[in-house]
């Protein structure tokens, strides 16, 4: 599954080394990245901040 988040200014640089080796992520402007659930939360794990703009709907 895929998430829309955008990386707070703090952590601008950080979690690029990251999303290089956890997701073929596609990277847009103003920090925002479409990244894998793998690399979400590996992302967190780092404790890199960041806003989820989207993440995938839940299906019952």
């Amino acid at each position: 599954m895929k998430h829309v988040i955008q990386i707070a200014p703090e952590d601008d640089v950080r979690p690029w080394g990251i999303l290089v080796r956890h997701s073929p992520g596609i990277a847009l402007p103003n920090r925002i990245v479409i990244v894998s659930d793998e690399a979400v939360k590996t992302l967190r794990e780092a404790g890199v901040r960041f806003d989820e703009l989207a993440a995938p709907a839940v299906q019952e």
